[in-house]
Order: structure tokens, then sequence, then C-alpha cells
């Protein structure tokens, strides 16, 4: 993927757009493997040809994916492209706004669906990925500066990671999933 920015979300509109279970899945599968027709994108994810059609309209009327007509080979395929290389919204943005709610609940659904799917199928990976994966928590005192610090820092770990050149050194690679959440909670 190209070096694009990472868009700011602040409309509640394209905050429910993305958040929807399929079509945030759809922008995964694009993030992953990269541009895609629909009916590549239906292969993926088990949907109709016409269902990913539907939402990948929705996607681009809201500008989260755009179409890339020089990888079509002919006027009827139409290839598709996630638009940023990151999305970013905060709850601040949202205040009083129920959709905003409903993403931060949607999200996390697909983060421990990720995690569930991960633990249910983690011994067909084989032995090269044993010991692999992680999961750590903690605590710790921080000011809301400090928090927001903590964030930042993890977040350029995340991207660094996510957007390095991949080397061609013949090892294997999968897509893995980063998540984190830091927030003020009692133990």
């Amino acid at each position: 993927m190209t070096d694009r920015e990472v868009r700011e979300i602040r409309d509640s509109k394209v905050l429910a757009a993305m958040s929807h279970p399929l079509r945030r899945r759809l922008m995964d599968v694009l993030e992953v493997h990269g541009p895609s027709t629909a009916s590549a994108l239906a292969q993926r994810t088990g949907q109709a040809v016409g269902n990913i059609s539907h939402h990948l309209k929705v996607l681009a009327a809201s500008d989260l994916v755009e179409e890339v007509p020089e990888l079509a080979r002919d006027r009827r395929e139409r290839w598709w492209r996630k638009a940023y290389d990151g999305l970013r919204w905060s709850a601040k943005d949202f205040k009083d706004d129920p959709v905003a709610d409903a993403a931060v609940s949607l999200s996390l659904d697909r983060q421990n669906n990720l995690v569930r799917t991960w633990i249910s199928e983690r011994e067909s990976y084989g032995e090269a990925w044993e010991g692999a994966s992680f999961a750590t928590d903690t605590w710790a005192h921080l000011s809301p500066d400090e928090l927001r610090q903590l964030a930042e820092e993890t977040i350029a770990l995340f991207t660094r990671w996510s957007h390095r050149e991949t080397p061609d050194d013949g090892q294997e690679r999968k897509p893995v999933f980063l998540f984190g959440h830091g927030f003020p909670a009692q133990p």
C-alpha cells in the first residue's frame, strides 16, 4: 500500500458506515490482501457478490474505499482498495451520539471474536507458530497526559510494524492482528 494519510473521522454517518461488522471486515481484507474485486471479496468472506457490492458502495460513499480502475482488465471489472492507510476517531468528537457507543461496542466484539478464533484455531498453525502469539495486561498509575503519551507510543510502534517493507527472506509470514487498550479502571 502506498503511503496515504490517516483519516480523522468526525462525521457520525462515516463512523456508522465503517463500524458495520461486514464493512469493517471488508476494510480488513483490503488492508491485509490489497486491492480486490467484489467477487474476490465475496469468496474471502463467504458472502454473496451483490451483498459485497452494496457494502462497497456504502464505504465508497463515505470515502473509506475507492475504485482502482487501472487494475481492471475490462470495463465491467471493478477493483477496490482502502482510501486511507488508517482511520482514527475519538469519542470526544461524538458526545451524546449513540453511533459512537455502538462503534466502540462493535469494535470490541470484532477484537474479541478475532482472539476467540485464534484460540480455537491456533493448533492448526503448526509448531513454528507455537509461543509466537502474546497477550499481556498490567496496571499503571498515569495522568491523562501520560496515558496520551503511552497511546502515541503504542500506536507508533504498531504503525512501524504494520507499514514496514516486508522482507523477502523466505520466512513464512501470516497476517497478525494487533490491538491494545488503555483506560482508567478499578481492579
